[in-house]
Parts: structure tokens; sequence; C-alpha cells
């Protein structure tokens, strides 16, 4: 029998880009391996995902997923045991949700982009992860010629009434 999926969770930190600039096709809840200090740090709510990014490596034979770039600031009472802001994070998924993910970023050309770092309603740190596709931008120099061609129109409409 499945588990009804939880709806209460406390937001961390959000990539609001990220549906701007790629098309989620599909979304993972992955954990996140931390060091005591890095959980009550994201206690504090100040991490940072915008610029991060999960990729798929090989260790030993396994394929994992890592989170690289993510921004986990210090904790200010953690002294010497202390953990590195921006380190390399692995992210727990199963091994099905891993060849997928693998797959689709080797054959296809998608990208795996963070999108929400939040606490469970268990307390549990966990990161929302979407496969999408980076999504075309507008020809600058199409826009460009529009709007040139409608203040000259504009112009001339103004000159001959």
């Amino acid at each position: 029998m499945a588990k009804p999926a939880s709806t209460s969770f406390k937001v961390i930190a959000e990539n609001r880009r990220a549906r701007f600039e790629y098309e989620i096709e599909e979304e993972f809840d992955a954990g996140l391996v931390l060091t005591g200090t890095e959980v009550k740090a994201l206690r504090t709510g100040k991490a940072n995902i915008a610029e991060s990014y999960a990729t798929p490596e090989s260790h030993g034979g396994n394929v994992e997923i890592w989170l690289i770039n993510s921004n986990i600031p210090e904790y200010k009472q953690g002294n010497r045991e202390n953990h590195e802001p921006k380190r390399n994070r692995k992210l727990l998924l199963h091994k099905r949700e891993v060849n997928r993910l693998t797959g689709a970023v080797e054959r296809k050309g998608y990208a795996i982009v963070p999108m929400r770092l939040f606490f469970n309603d268990r307390g549990i740190a966990k990161i929302k992860i979407g496969l999408g596709k980076g999504k075309k931008m507008h020809d600058k120099r199409e826009t460009q010629k529009s709007r040139d061609w409608g203040r000259q129109k504009q112009r001339l409409l103004r000159e001959n009434g």
C-alpha cells in the first residue's frame, strides 16, 4: 500500500529560476548526506541552491548523484568541527531513480536541476530535484527588428497623419 504524500514541510531554500530556465518533466525527492553542523546551519534557513546543479558520478563501480556548488554557510557555534560551505554532497535516491536520471542525462541531454531544499514533516532535510531540458531563448535580433519597425511605423503615422 502506497504511503500518502505529505504536504507539511518547511522550505529552506528555493531555486526560482529553475522553472524559468528549464522545462521540468519529472520531479524527485532525494535525501542529502549531511554532517551535524550542516543540519544546524540549515535550520537557520540561510542555504542557497540557486547556482547549484546535480550530476551523476561513478564511484567504485556504482553510479551516484552528487549535488555540486550548493552553499550551506558555516554554523556560527560549530568551531573547529565546522563543515566546508560549498562541498559536494551526495544525494540519496533509489537505484531505479539513479538509473533513470543517469540515462536521461547521458543519452537525451537532460539536466538535473535542484529546485527546493526543505525539511519534511519528520524534520529530515530533503531536496526536490527536477529532470528537465533547457528552454530555447528567443532570438534577440528578431525582437529588436520588430521593436524598431513598430517605432518607425508610429513615427510615419504621426508625420503623415
